[in-house]
Formats: structure tokens, sequence, C-alpha cells
């Protein structure tokens, strides 16, 4: 593996990234509903993780409130989402200082300690948000990154923003899971299904963000094993992630069998400290359990998709504590899958 795709690179956050690679057919969706002068007020994005979604969510953000007319002749002309990152609006969102977007997503606590959630009271920012004279100041935009993340009291609390949008509103909702989001969410959403990424795609997104050919071994590797995923190929791109993500995979395809000895194996190629190693175990259990939750039928799966459910918020809690206080990764891994295990059975 090259020196350069060993060390830490540094990647632009979606509300940075101008460049949106696959995904056209969702984009002219956006588009052609936008300038209709008939949008729908919110959006269901849906998808695996890192394939696009918040990307996709801030450019068409970023999109309506660099042309605030839908009937302009520049909109009407347009044949993508895309707006110069020197616009005035393009410049405002990367810097986060525009006042017409709204972004919900997971925050610190007192403790500078990421919560678990988006919590009710920055959720009811959304009213004092669109309620602040939208028709006369131009569009509101809410993009919540993710709806996954509200806890009951927080999507009650969009949801009655959701039944009354003032004019002029628009919401962007990003899922993992749009199968687990409340009924009466999605029922006031058009959905906008996202699928993954071709691994051409993947390697040009992160090519681009890298600096690394598009021909170099470690990121063919890493795109290779990404499904479709481009935050999932950045993360692979570093010492033996690759092998430490197959090793994952080849357990959790024998689930609910588990092996010990394997569970010591992988628990001793985690490391002490490897803070990508770590990442690239959550982030393969994260989307094996996901994959399964999106699968299927959700009525007559009801009890299979709690058990998957209430396991994957223990697990993601566990990670998060080991992350956090650097403690032993073994026992994680014996408990992750000792978890799976059980409810697979």
């Amino acid at each position: 593996m090259s020196s350069k795709a060993e060390t830490q690179i540094p990647v632009s956050r979606p509300r940075e990234t101008t460049d949106l690679f696959g995904h056209h057919e969702a984009e002219a969706a956006l588009l052609n509903a936008y300038r209709s002068g008939r949008i729908p007020h919110a959006w269901l994005i849906g998808g695996a993780q890192g394939i696009g979604k918040a990307t996709l969510a801030y450019r068409m953000a970023r999109f309506v409130l660099a042309h605030p007319d839908p009937r302009s002749a520049i909109v009407q002309r347009a044949d993508s989402l895309n707006v110069d990152p020197s616009d005035p609006a393009a410049r405002r969102i990367a810097a986060e200082a525009h006042g017409g977007l709204l972004v919900l997503q997971r925050t610190a606590n007192d403790k500078g300690v990421m919560r678990t959630v988006i919590t009710v009271d920055e959720t009811r920012e959304t009213i004092g948000f669109f309620g602040s004279t939208a028709a006369a100041e131009g569009w509101r935009v809410c993009i919540v990154d993710t709806v996954d993340e509200l806890n009951p009291n927080a999507a009650n609390a969009l949801l009655k923003t959701l039944e009354e949008p003032p004019r002029q509103s628009l919401f962007l909702l990003i899922s993992h899971a749009p199968g687990r989001v409340l009924p009466t969410i999605l029922s006031r959403c058009r959905r906008l299904s996202l699928r993954p990424l071709g691994t051409a795609d993947v390697i040009k997104a992160v090519s681009r963000a890298t600096g690394l050919a598009g021909t170099d071994p470690a990121l063919l590797e890493a795109a290779e094993a990404a499904e479709g995923s481009v935050a999932r190929a950045l993360t692979l791109l570093g010492g033996d992630a690759v092998k430490l993500h197959n090793k994952t995979a080849a357990l959790l395809a024998a689930l609910p069998r588990v092996d010990p000895r394997e569970l010591h194996a992988l628990g001793d190629a985690l490391g002490g400290s490897d803070k990508v190693a770590l990442a690239t175990f959550v982030d393969s259990i994260d989307r094996w359990v996901g994959a399964r939750m999106r699968t299927g039928d959700p009525n007559a799966d009801l009890p299979r998709l709690a058990r998957l459910a209430e396991v994957w918020e223990k697990i993601s809690r566990a990670a998060r504590d080991t992350a956090e206080y650097n403690l032993e990764r073994k026992p994680l891994v014996f408990s992750v899958f000792g978890m799976l295990a059980e409810a697979t059975r």
C-alpha cells in the first residue's frame, strides 16, 4: 500500500462538497420538482450510509438558496443542481453562516461528548426558524441528518412542523433506514431512494477527495470492498483496513455460529488504540445490521427487526464507549458477536 494512502487524509464535509457522483436521476427529480413551482415541502432521502445522501441534500439546499426564484431563467436552463463554490450562498453554507439553512444533527453535550440522539430542544428550533417571516425573506431549508437519530419527542416535534409547513419551506430528511422512520413522518414526505454507487463512481469520488490517482492499488482495493459507499472506501484506505473488513464480514456471514478462536484473532487485529481499525470494525457491523433491517417484510418480520434494532442500539453505545474511553477492543468483539448471535438464532 502506498504511503500516501496510509496517512490520515482530510476529507471535505458534505456542506463543503460541491461534487456529486452518481445519483443523476435523484438530482433530476429534485431539480424538476423545484422548477415546476410545485415542489413538495418535505423529502425523505434514503439509502445506505456514505453513498452521498447528505451531499445531495446540501447540493439542493445550496441551489434553492442561491436561486430563490424557481421561474428564473437560470433555474429553467439548469441541467444540474451545481452552484459555483464562489457564490455567496455557497460560501455562507460552507461557513455554517446562512440564515436560510437550519441543520438538525447530533451535537456534543456540556461535557463535550457526542449525544446519541437529536434532542427535542434542538428540534424545536424549527418552530422559530420557520416562523421568521419566510415569505418575506425567501426560502427556509431544514436538513435533518439523520432522521433516524431523532428521539421520540424530537420526532413528534418535527412532525408538528411538517404538518403545517410555512410557505417557501423545504425539509430534506436523510435516513439510513427509511423503514424505521415514523409512518406519520413518511406520509408527509416524498421519498427519494438512493442506490449504492457503482465502483467506478466510488473511485472517482475518493480520488477527488484524497488526491490519489484513480489507478492507485490501495484505492482500487478499498473501492471494491466499499459496497458502493464513498465513506466506507475512505475508511478502508488505511493500513490493513480492507483485511480487517473481510475478516469481520466472514464472521458475520457465519452467524449465529461463532468461533471463539476467530473472535480472539479479530480482537488482536483491532489493536489497542488504532482508531481506523475500530472505525472499520464498527462500520462493518453497522452495515451488516442495517442491511438486515432494510430487507424482508416489516410486518411479518417485526419481532426479528425489533431484536435487531435493540441490539443495534446496544452495539452503538458500546462502540462509542470503547472509542471515547479507549477501552480494550477484544471484550467489545466478543460482546458484539454474542449479541448478534443471540438476535439471529
